[in-house]
């Protein structure tokens, strides 16, 4: 959903979309002007898992052929890691040629596909109008929301205000929650899925509604009318590569699995201490993520039901040899990982979760029995 750029030439593009925004002020499109939206095809680097957005602008009467990219960042950001956390990184808007655009994908070996807007002259010159001016008046920064604010809802956005009323909206996939939409943009990055959905909290639970992803919005384009027209009747293919998956020793179902097997069958005192000191900090760092970051995505995380903060207070009681409070914390994050299991009984990621609920109940119970205060038997 987004497009890095190094410090230099961030600030080299920016300037260039700037001025080439300005000279672009005053030119009129001629009929044959085309508006397409750009949909390019998914990646392995994290920032490209969801594919990309643009918008292209062709006009061989006035020798335009340009793309205008709302996803640009730069990884050279002052705190750039904190202020992503945080949701106040700055986005922004860039506008290539097209050939260079197209020239990038190709590098990446990247599908790109364009669906050509069926929309007056007078809007395709509004539109133009629209992103020019946004580009040059510095309203195309913005701050980067997960799924409220990025390069797809900035490009439905500014075509739906051209239009003058929400023309482009969600046709697909309306029955299904964020969860459920993304997981399967995770497959083949393993630690990646597990890491989203065990950060992420009860927003994305929610149905997705919004268009945020890139093929989202391409198959919705598809369905909507406009004027009792198609807007975007067709589909043409620029670029097609088929999709190259990374092939890890690693990052995959497998080493997951034989870990925590490895952590069972080993068993001993310290690889409790290890296991429920690891659970609990990663419950309190989604916990204060929760409360620090403005991405709602990691509000309300009930995940903390499995990586309960309780599991450090158990540790202390167990290294003290406490067995009354050890017998009574275990079956406190339990009874904590009973209701987790209910909660995530129509959830997506219920079985990637699962081994880590298993390890939990095992080790939990053992710790239970061991500390569980013995009943006098009276003759």
């Amino acid at each position: 959903m987004t497009s890095p750029f190094l410090s230099k030439k961030a600030l080299l593009l920016f300037f260039l979309s700037f001025f080439n925004a300005f000279w672009a002020q005053n030119i009129q499109l001629s009929q044959d002007a085309k508006v397409s939206v750009i949909t390019c095809g998914l990646g392995n680097e994290s920032y490209s898992l969801f594919g990309h957005t643009a918008i292209r602008i062709k006009d061989d009467a006035n020798f335009v052929d340009a793309v205008y990219n709302y996803g640009a960042f730069d990884f050279n950001t002052p705190n750039f890691v904190p202020k992503f956390a945080k949701g106040d990184l700055q986005y922004f808007a860039v506008v290539n040629r097209y050939s260079d655009f197209i020239n990038q994908y190709t590098y990446e070996n990247r599908s790109v596909e364009e669906q050509e807007l069926q929309i007056p002259l007078q809007f395709k010159q509004q539109l133009f109008e629209n992103l020019n001016t946004s580009l040059a008046s510095g309203d195309s920064h913005y701050t980067y929301k997960f799924i409220d604010k990025n390069c797809t809802s900035m490009v439905v956005d500014i075509i739906n205000k051209t239009l003058g009323s929400t023309i482009i909206s969600k046709k697909t996939d309306t029955d299904l929650t964020y969860r459920s939409i993304l997981y399967p943009y995770f497959d083949h990055h393993f630690y990646e899925k597990l890491g989203t959905s065990i950060i992420f909290g009860s927003k994305v639970d929610a149905l997705g509604t919004k268009l945020f992803l890139p093929l989202e919005l391409q198959k919705s384009l598809k369905l909507i009318q406009y004027n009792k027209q198609p807007l975007a009747p067709k589909n043409q293919t620029i670029l097609h590569f088929e999709e190259i998956h990374p092939n890890s020793w690693w990052n995959n179902i497998y080493s997951y699995l034989i870990f925590l097997a490895l952590l069972i069958i080993w068993n001993k005192k310290g690889v409790h201490y290890f296991y429920f000191v690891t659970m609990g900090l990663l419950g309190l760092f989604f916990l204060s993520m929760g409360f620090y970051s403005d991405h709602l995505e990691l509000a309300n995380n009930y995940n903390i039901l499995l990586f309960n903060p309780a599991l450090l207070i158990l540790c202390f009681f167990y290294a003290i040899k406490n067995s009354v409070w050890t017998y009574k914390l275990a079956l406190f994050n339990l009874f904590s990982l009973l209701i987790y299991v209910v909660i995530l009984i129509n959830k997506a990621h219920l079985f990637i979760v699962l081994p880590l609920i298993v390890t939990s109940v095992y080790f939990l119970i053992q710790l239970a029995l061991k500390n569980k205060k013995p009943i006098p038997i009276i003759i």
